[in-house]
This record gives C-alpha cells, structure tokens and sequence, in this order.
C-alpha cells in the first residue's frame, strides 16, 4: 500500500510543476521529495516522470497517477470527517433548515425540550443541505424539497403561509386578503435571509421595492417607526422573535398558489428511529 504523504507529494508536484516549489509547499527539502517521486515508481513499477537536465515533468502515466492519487486524499478526508460527523450526531441532533420558519420552531423545541438539539444558526440552500447530510454534519435538515432515495428519505412536517402587514390606512387594508399582483409597486421591508422566500416575493410582485436589513434590530426599528409594510408567515406570527411591532398594521393572508411552501424533514434512513420523537415534536409544534 503506498502511503498518503507519497501520494501528497505526487499530487501537489502537479499543482506546482517543480521539486522546489513542491518541497516548499510542503516544508520539506527538496532531496527528501526527490527520494519520495523516486519510491512511487518504484511502488507502482512504472515510469511516471520524464527526467531531463534541469527539468522533470509527468509522463501520461503519472499524470493519471496524480489525477487518481487526488482523488484517493480526497476520500480519505472525507472519510475521515463523515467518521467524525457520525460520532457528533450520534451524541447531538444537528438540525438544519433553509428557511427562518422551521428554524424558530427549531429553536424553541431546542429551548423547551428533551432533545440533545443544535440548530444550525444559518440558513443554507436545500442542495448544499444535501451535501452536508450525506457527510453527517446534519442529522436532519428541513426545506421545501421532498427527497427519496435508498439512503434518504422526507417526511411532510407542515405549511407555511405567506401575509402582508399593512398600514390600516392604505387601501388595501380593507380587504380580507390579498394577492401579489395588487402589491406590485409598494415598498416593503423584509429580513435580508429569509430563504426561498426572497426569490419569490421578488419574483411574483411586480414593480416592488425590497429595503433589505441584514438584522433584527434593524427590521424591528422600521416596523416601529415607519410604516413600510412587511410580511409574517402563520410560523413567524407564532414561533418568532417579537421583532414586529403589529399594533397598528392589518394583517392580510396572500392567496396565490406561491404564498404557501411545504416543508419536510429529511434525514438518512439510518437515522429514522432515532429521529422520529423529534418529528412527532415538531408536526406537533407546527402551526395549523
């Protein structure tokens, strides 16, 4: 078996394209690296370098070689921090989400509850949750998408629904509810993370002005003292931050298709008994 630090210098000898370099990227001398290209062709029994006055560069064989080689540090990494991730959530159920909503709900069972729960404190998109459930850095991620596969699968949790706070004296706040289209041309405040939630206000109200706040305290200020209209969710109105000052504002339900997102957990299927209490807790936290 040929060892790691062998493989190392062959693939960082592509990246550098001289012994010189490749030793001081590695801090190590140049003889010592010089011994070490010499032992892999010795260990695979090919010739994996073209030797030349002053000059040393890779045959098509070692440039293979290195390209394999890579890759085979690559899985050893991954391996090494999959190995580690699954002895962390084996202790702690990491939970990570993709949008604010199932989040709060998140904290608070975390906050009021037996579980042994992290909640990942920022929102991530749902194909880069995938990744980081597949190496086991999440035990469980919550988004909009439904996944199944063998070692994957999703369970329905709950629905989000989109309102407007209107000021009470715009026009529309006459209504029972709303649409995007009759927002289109109104400038509302909105939380810069919110998600999947961000495309599609942008997306489905024409002509609108989005003043984003990077924090709470920030949107917590406008609401007070402006008023710019804002949005709330029936998860938000209930699991949130009190970071919305509501007392004077109507709050209208927006009736297109889009104002609603369903949200799953998913998980590895190993982990499904471990994880189902937390599920139970969390459809039932979940608003109606």
């Amino acid at each position: 078996m040929i060892d790691n630090y062998l493989l190392e210098y062959l693939v960082t000898f592509t990246q550098t394209k001289t012994l010189a370099k490749t030793a001081a990227a590695l801090n190590v001398t140049q003889p010592t690296v010089t011994r070490g290209m010499q032992r892999l062709e010795e260990e695979f029994g090919v010739k994996l370098f073209d030797r030349q006055p002053n000059r040393i560069t890779l045959t098509p064989t070692g440039r293979l070689a290195a390209k394999l080689a890579g890759q085979l540090l690559q899985d050893n990494q991954n391996l090494v921090t999959t190995v580690r991730n699954y002895d962390q959530t084996n202790r702690v159920i990491k939970v990570a989400c993709s949008a604010p909503g199932p989040r709060f709900i998140a904290e608070q069972l975390r906050d009021h509850s037996s579980h042994s729960l992290q909640v990942w404190s920022q929102l991530m998109p749902s194909d880069r949750l995938l990744d980081r459930l597949r190496s086991r850095q999440f035990s469980m991620i919550i988004s909009n998408h439904e996944v199944q596969s063998d070692q994957i699968e999703s369970i329905f949790l709950g629905q989000e629904h989109l309102f407007v706070n209107l000021d009470q004296f715009m026009y529309l706040a006459n209504q029972r509810s709303v649409t995007f289209k009759e927002l289109r041309g109104i400038s509302f405040v909105v939380l810069s993370d919110i998600g999947p939630w961000r495309k599609i206000v942008q997306d489905q109200i024409p002509d609108a002005k989005f003043l984003y706040q990077t924090d709470y305290d920030a949107l917590r200020e406008l609401t007070r003292y402006t008023n710019f209209p804002f949005f709330t969710t029936n998860i938000t109105d209930e699991h949130g931050p009190e970071d919305y000052h509501i007392g004077d504002r109507v709050t209208l339900p927006i009736t297109d298709p889009a104002a609603t997102m369903t949200f799953y957990a998913t998980y590895l299927k190993d982990q499904r008994d471990r994880l189902q209490p937390l599920i139970k807790d969390f459809v039932a936290s979940w608003p109606q």
